[in-house]
């Protein structure tokens, strides 16, 4: 842990600090973008970088330093969406992007680090328990001035903190640490993933907590349509009732807020997914169900710790707009790699809509098909 002059904590090393005295001249590199070369750095997590030119969509990546008040040129950017990449703390660039600092934010989607010790490159995860609060009310407070009065959070988190992340939002804590504008608490769902995480002396990992809050109790983005999923009843029970509805949403149901099922597991081994240099990838349909639910086309969507970039990834193919922020310069340039390539899962027209049933689904057979149009039922 490192104190600065002005007395506070930051669990980063080498922290790049905008300098007040700078004065602020940024240069541009010429036609060309940092990309991952096909050797890996050491095990500290940083890769190595080929020159290569960039192609007419990429705005040339940013380097030198900035003035404290100036507002960010961004590290990697694409246009159409409007596509950017920021390399820094989050809580020190949130203030300083226009859009954020102006209350523009339509969603947000938080996947901070959990603190577990984990080897990162360039951040301590191992705070004490109070500098982590200190530094996740911080990094809250920043997020809730950067939505719009209409605008969603989402936070995925573990066992370990969600608890101290639910009182601090809704502000029904009577201490220091309280947010200006306490949030109103939507959904705590959970994601459950059966490639679980070994642990010794307990029950084995196999969930996170997914936490949605929204600025405004009931005006905010909420899209039902496109996050459907076939329900129990109409794959297993075949029940009747559950074809009545009206055109679109036949057999169909909004999803439960435990979240499993096909491609929903931990980005682990060989899966189709998994990206190198990140551990801790997010399958995209989660963010997939996040983003079409609580954004629309042209959006602006916000991820302030990138990671490997799932967040800006599904945003782009869904035709939102979106911002990250990653502490790490080589995740940030492999991030935007990712962004640049695209999801292999997830297409703007083709919501995923696999199913979630505890039982597998049964083949319709004859007699059930007659019963079902008896009782009026659209096919399915």
């Amino acid at each position: 842990m490192l104190r600065h002059a002005d007395g506070e904590f930051s669990p980063f090393h080498g922290m790049r600090y905008a300098d007040s005295r700078s004065s602020g001249g940024d240069e541009i590199e010429g036609a060309t973008m940092g990309r991952r070369s096909t050797e890996q750095g050491s095990g500290n997590g940083r890769a190595g970088t080929a020159p290569e030119l960039a192609p007419p969509d990429v705005v040339v990546k940013r380097v030198g330093r900035r003035a404290a008040d100036a507002a960010p040129k961004p590290d990697f950017a694409l246009r159409d969406p409007d596509t950017r990449v920021y390399v820094g703390d989050c809580r020190e660039l949130l203030p300083r992007i226009p859009e954020c600092a102006r209350g523009e934010v339509d969603l947000i989607f938080a996947d901070p680090p959990f603190n577990w010790n984990r080897a990162y490159d360039e951040w301590d995860d191992s705070m004490p328990a109070d500098d982590y609060l200190r530094f996740t009310y911080q990094w809250l407070d920043a997020c809730i001035n950067a939505l719009k009065p209409t605008g969603s959070l989402w936070v995925n988190i573990p066992d370990d903190w969600a608890a101290e992340i639910v009182v601090y939002l809704k502000g029904s804590r009577d201490h220091r640490h309280r947010p200006r504008a306490p949030l109103h608490m939507v959904n705590w769902c959970i994601w459950h993933y059966r490639f679980g995480q070994n642990t010794s002396g307990r029950f084995i990992n196999s969930k996170v907590h997914v936490l949605y809050f929204s600025k405004h109790p009931f005006k905010r983005t909420w899209n039902e349509e496109p996050i459907l999923e076939p329900s129990d009843r109409a794959t297993t029970y075949f029940d009747p009732r559950t074809h009545n509805k009206k055109e679109g949403k036949s057999g169909m149901r909004v999803p439960l807020d435990v979240w499993y099922g096909k491609y929903w597991g931990r980005i682990q081994g060989n899966n189709f997914e998994r990206r190198r240099r990140h551990d801790n990838q997010i399958p995209e349909v989660y963010l997939e169900r996040v983003i079409r639910a609580c954004s629309n086309e042209g959006d602006l969507v916000l991820d302030p710790f990138l990671g490997s970039g799932t967040t800006g990834t599904v945003a782009r193919a869904l035709h939102r707009r979106s911002i990250g922020i990653e502490f790490s310069a080589a995740n940030a340039a492999s991030s935007f790699e990712r962004i640049r390539q695209g999801p292999v899962r997830v297409r703007k027209d083709q919501p995923t809509r696999n199913a979630s049933a505890i039982f597998t689904p049964r083949a319709i057979g004859p007699k059930t098909r007659a019963r079902l149009d008896k009782a009026g039922a659209h096919k399915v």
